[in-house]
């Protein structure tokens, strides 16, 4: 791969390290390291990088990239060709998903780094691929941790691995296309939005989720990664005919989907069983291994910050380190011993280690000044609810501050939605962005409604479920 002219750096909506996006302070530089997976002394030296080329603040985002802000635009070469040279990310420079399937952080088998020469796919000599091999695994030991109950019913890295495979074939693929695998286990990832969702019913057997509810399967493990690519691959000849129209699966006519859908002669079968909300942080251990998560306040952190908690991770023996699509970190490899230290360093530097800390049940985007299109300053704004909202946050209400309608932080529903408005907000209840407010109100306002026998705490209050997002 090799760093693209300044014009081709420029373009695009989604960024990646070869095409920066501008912001209010600075280009954004978003990496995705091969594997997508780091070790703790390739993090330190993303953080230093972080210094060195932008304005010091790293973030991770919903769908589990991290990208770094204010880098300038006459040193991004630079900062292009140290990443490429210390093979700290690896993509391609078309125009389809850098990544395209989202996994749990913590999974049942050790995170698989690709040797130099393995191709992008990432899958290994000597791991299976899509065919000769299998994806089921071992049944998850006895939880030695709160929030490790649950099975992983199948190896959802080397699913994905395949899925990234065949995805890589298919021209016309938008560049947030996303595919979720979940293994079964105890880290449900049924809150993101997808455009199709891969879900273990049973070991080594997976069932296909479509943006419309309906659900295809069930079928072995193994095919599932042609499935897929036959239903993108249908999604993406309509997309070439309609590229306005048609963004993502869920933009499909019914009839269109209709047509997909019989073409992969796939059956029908119900919803997977309903699963209890994931734990975001903390203590983790399945199959034996000791895990941790850690979050980043609002999915932000100083380089200082992230350098020494790389430090505290080389200490604790981590191996391996994911990004969590709760917006933080996920530490594998690890000594038992050295976990409790780990998580009070962690929590020393200000990051999330305690599974009710309010600040997990509130995504916000970057707001104002970072943010060119923002109308709020989203991060302060959150900080202040999460403190003020704390009763609310506690029962499992949802919040997400969304500085303009774009909804960078969070895709989907949330129990309560404040979009930016000219310092104020839209306020949506139980509803997106894309939804209509029931007022427009300036921060103080919404605390007042916030509390206890105001009309917002009572609805939220009273609030349903918001389901999976497909």
């Amino acid at each position: 791969m090799n760093a693209s002219t300044p014009e081709a750096l420029r373009r695009g909506w989604c960024p990646s390290a070869l095409r920066p996006m501008e912001t209010g302070d600075g280009w954004l530089v978003r990496l995705h390291p091969p594997g997508a997976v780091l070790t703790p002394a390739q993090l330190i030296r993303i953080a230093g990088l972080a210094a060195q080329y932008g304005n010091g603040l790293v973030e991770i985002t919903a769908r589990a990239n991290l990208q770094i802000r204010g880098v300038g635009l006459a040193t991004h070469p630079e900062l292009v060709a140290t990443l490429l040279a210390e093979r700290l990310v690896d993509e391609h420079d078309g125009d389809g998903p850098q990544r395209l399937t989202l996994v749990a952080p913590v999974m049942s088998f050790p995170s698989h780094r690709p040797h130099p020469e393995e191709p992008r796919s990432g899958v290994s000599k000597d791991r299976p691929a899509c065919s000769g091999g299998s994806f089921e695994t071992r049944p998850s030991a006895a939880p030695q941790d709160e929030g490790s109950r649950g099975e992983t019913l199948v190896d959802s890295g080397l699913l994905a691995d395949a899925i990234e495979a065949r995805g890589r074939t298919i021209p016309g693929l938008p560049a947030k296309c996303l595919v979720v695998v979940d293994a079964g286990g105890p880290l449900a990832l049924d809150a993101f939005a997808c455009d199709l969702r891969v879900v273990a019913v049973a070991s080594g057997t997976v069932a296909i989720g479509l943006p419309d509810g309906r659900w295809l399967g069930p079928i072995d493990a193994m095919s599932a990664p042609e499935r897929v690519a036959g239903l993108l691959s249908g999604f993406a000849a309509h997309r070439r005919a309609q590229p306005d129209a048609v963004r993502r699966l869920r933009d499909l006519p019914p009839a269109m989907l209709d047509a997909i859908v019989a073409a992969s002669a796939l059956p029908q079968t119900a919803p997977p069983a309903p699963r209890a909300a994931p734990r975001r942080v903390g203590r983790f251990s399945i199959a034996d291994r000791p895990a941790v998560l850690i979050g980043l306040p609002f999915g932000r952190s100083d380089s200082r910050t992230l350098e020494r908690l790389g430090e505290a991770a080389l200490r604790a023996g981590a191996t391996d380190i994911r990004f969590s699509p709760w917006r933080g970190l996920a530490l594998s490899g690890l000594e038992p011993a050295a976990i409790e230290p780990l998580l009070a360093a962690a929590s020393d530097l200000g990051l999330i280690v305690d599974p009710d800390d309010p600040r997990l049940s509130i995504q916000a985007c970057a707001g104002k000044p970072a943010c060119l299109r923002a109308q709020s300053d989203a991060m302060a704004d959150a900080a202040t609810l999460a403190e003020a909202a704390a009763p609310l946050l506690a029962t499992g209400a949802s919040i997400h501050v969304s500085a303009c309608v774009k909804s960078c932080a969070h895709a989907g529903a949330s129990d309560l939605t404040l979009v930016g408005r000219e310092g104020g907000y839209d306020v949506v209840v139980a509803g997106s962005t894309r939804d209509q407010p029931i007022a427009t109100l300036d921060l103080p306002a919404i605390l007042a409604r916030l509390r206890p026998g105001q009309d917002l705490f009572t609805r939220l209050s009273e609030r349903g479920t918001i389901g999976p997002q497909v």
